[in-house]
């Protein structure tokens, strides 16, 4: 790959903190919902000890859980996300379409957890999990590319 004439070193490191602040944003919406319906529920944080998310899933309605359930996988496939745009910046290869791929998985999970989050059809949500799975499969690719 050419590199472009408005090369920005940190280009391919911009989407790896906007996926990271969103996942801030979604621990924000989980706080926010997640501790009023514990405590509609009667739920006391003094009074928990080892509790599990199923324990949560029981006890407090979906409609809150979906925000926490998100926020749990944003800490999952996009770890393999940071990793493998760290190894394309380190690599040199952080521009033009490597850097139009981590931006769109970006936005396919920024969409999921919005849906998620919202409406929650997993029909829905199934297939923007395999586009973003996709799109980083492609950024994986293009990694081995230029390291191997």
């Amino acid at each position: 790959m050419d590199e472009p004439l408005m090369y920005t070193p940190h280009a391919m490191l911009q989407p790896v903190v906007a996926l990271i602040a969103w996942t801030l944003v979604m621990l924000g919406w989980v706080l926010a919902t997640r501790l009023p319906a514990m405590s509609r529920a009667g739920v006391k944080l003094s009074a928990l000890t080892g509790s599990k998310a199923a324990d949560a899933d029981r006890s407090l309605p979906a409609e809150a859980q979906w925000k926490a359930h998100n926020y749990n996988h944003l800490l999952e496939q996009p770890v393999l996300f940071y990793a493998v745009c760290g190894v394309i910046a380190l690599a040199g290869t952080g521009y033009g379409v490597n850097v139009a791929l981590a931006w769109t998985y970006v936005a396919l999970r920024v969409a999921h957890s919005i849906w998620q989050a919202t409406v929650n059809r997993v029909s829905v949500r199934f297939y923007l999990f395999i586009a973003s799975s996709l799109v980083l499969a492609a950024l994986t690719l293009h990694a081995g590319l230029a390291v191997f």
